[in-house]
């Protein structure tokens, strides 16, 4: 598979996932209900807006794709994310379609991040991690503020996580996810 057929599924709705890091190759998957943050009104608990506005982070968009997504890949004991995953988003970031948002602790180390893609006006965020508390949390944060002003409409998150219910996590059928963001493909955003 290309960067493009990959491109062409998500515009399709549908999304890659590997059984395991192992795995030589990935399916794709169609949900029935998709799962989505909302942008211009996600809901922020007071502790992290506290955080937020005094955050220990330095936060960056794109300054190193392949560490956030190698993360992204071992941060959790079942993760959906081989190399060849891997790969096929590392070339989409070359192409300035995938993006990554990352938070630097005090002594420059990366501290947590996330990425995803843009196709149109949604952004598909794919995977989040902390090396440090709360890193992906004010990294989402700071993502949905800068998609707010990029005239971004749609955060998809694919499937329901309770770990991102607190910040207003909703979902919806799959044909409607799909019929929102195709009419969004020719929106003339950019991240």
């Amino acid at each position: 598979m290309t960067s493009f057929e990959l491109l062409d599924f998500y515009k399709c709705g549908l999304f890659p996932m590997a059984r395991s890091l192992e795995d030589e190759d990935f399916d794709i998957v169609a949900p029935h209900t998709r799962a989505l943050l909302p942008i211009q009104n996600l809901h922020i608990p007071k502790r992290l807006q506290r955080k937020f506005r005094h955050s220990p982070f330095q936060i960056t968009i794109d300054k190193n794709f392949e560490a956030v997504i190698h993360h992204c890949s071992i941060a959790r004991e079942d993760t959906w994310i081989n190399d060849k995953i891997i790969g096929l988003f590392i070339e989409l970031h070359t192409m300035g379609i995938a993006h990554s948002i990352e938070c630097w602790g005090n002594e420059g180390k990366l501290a947590g991040g996330l990425y995803g893609l843009e196709i149109g006006s949604t952004f598909c965020g794919e995977s989040m991690f902390s090396l440090e508390t709360d890193a992906s949390k004010i990294a989402l944060i700071y993502l949905c503020q800068h998609l707010e002003k990029q005239e971004f409409k749609l955060l998809d998150s694919q499937f329901y996580n309770p770990h991102l219910e607190q910040f207003g996590l909703y979902e919806i059928p799959q044909e409607a996810y799909i019929s929102v963001m195709q009419a969004g493909l020719l929106d003339k955003v950019r991240f």
